[in-house]
């Protein structure tokens, strides 16, 4: 797949942009090729921000006044499994919460954060998790592009920060 990713650091204390587009990069185009999309051309932004940031944009788009650690924006709506147009969307990460959520979970915060990148694709992609035959199809994705990744399942263990289910909060 060939896809254009713009990032942003707008907030919270993120590394440098060049020590992360290798992991995003990575991360995103990896997935892609799981999910059978090598033959398209698509553009996405990944912005980095912090709680504040992440808290208001949730109220407004969610209403859900509180952080959360990844929200998608999908450029137009797509069901699963559809091809993707030209512009997928933005995915917004907050550096706090991800930062609390790995601190509280054990896990390496690179891990955490490529999970979230993929959890933020795969949204952008038309995948969700508010049925659970949605939820468990995006979590075999998930569990799949990460194992390729080197990294551990994500939803064990499960942070208070987290549903119930163990689902990221997006």
């Amino acid at each position: 797949m060939h896809l254009h990713i713009d990032i942003a650091i707008e907030g919270g204390n993120w590394p440098p942009e060049d020590e992360l587009r290798p992991m995003i990069e990575r991360a995103l185009r990896h997935a892609a090729t799981v999910l059978g999309l090598a033959g398209e051309t698509s553009e996405l932004s990944v912005v980095l921000t912090d709680d504040a940031t992440i808290r208001t944009l949730n109220a407004k788009w969610r209403r859900n006044d509180k952080a959360t650690n990844v929200l998608s924006f999908p450029a137009y709506p797509m069901a699963a499994g559809d091809p993707p147009g030209p512009l997928l969307g933005d995915i917004v990460l907050a550096r706090e919460t991800i930062e609390r959520e790995a601190a509280i979970d054990g896990k390496n915060i690179d891990a955490h954060f490529t999970h979230l990148i993929v959890h933020g694709f795969l949204h952008l992609l038309g995948y969700d998790h508010e049925l659970d035959d949605d939820a468990d199809e995006m979590e075999r994705l998930e569990r799949a592009i990460l194992a390729d990744l080197g990294i551990d399942d994500p939803y064990t263990p499960i942070s208070d920060d987290m549903k119930d289910d163990g689902r990221p909060t997006s």
